[in-house]
């Protein structure tokens, strides 16, 4: 874990709310102004839950940034823990096709990198109501 966006991810990850699943998941975001992590939350009433990538955006939001150019998600357990639908579409809506998303391990070790296109193919975005 050599890079600050992988060791924010591995970091939020282990502060991660999944009492249910026990799937902890953290996510790191390098937007326009800076570096901003989230981490997976859940309900006792399951669709109320939220994804680590839903909760960096949203400190990304809150800081006033505008575009993802970086993101690393963490995640335990033997395959990559690839975005959920719902957050691969959050994502195009602050990035482009070509972001390159990088999974990791529980321990930072590298499991996966796709670009958002890859993902998320022939995706509808923000440059499509313009």
């Amino acid at each position: 874990m050599s890079d600050d966006l992988t060791q924010a991810a591995v970091a939020v990850r282990k502060k991660a709310y999944a009492p249910y699943s026990r799937f902890l998941v953290g996510a790191a975001i390098r937007s326009d102004i800076g570096l901003h992590a989230g981490c997976n939350v859940e309900n006792a009433a399951f669709p109320q839950g939220s994804c680590a990538e839903a909760g960096a955006i949203s400190m990304m939001i809150a800081a006033g940034g505008k575009r993802i150019q970086e993101v690393v998600i963490a995640g335990g357990g033997e395959a990559p823990c690839t975005p959920c639908g719902g957050c691969r579409q959050r994502l195009r809506e602050f990035a482009s096709p070509d972001l390159a998303i990088r999974i990791v391990g529980a321990e930072g070790e590298p499991r996966l990198v796709r670009t958002l296109a890859e993902l998320l193919p022939d995706s509808f975005g923000p440059d499509h109501l313009v």
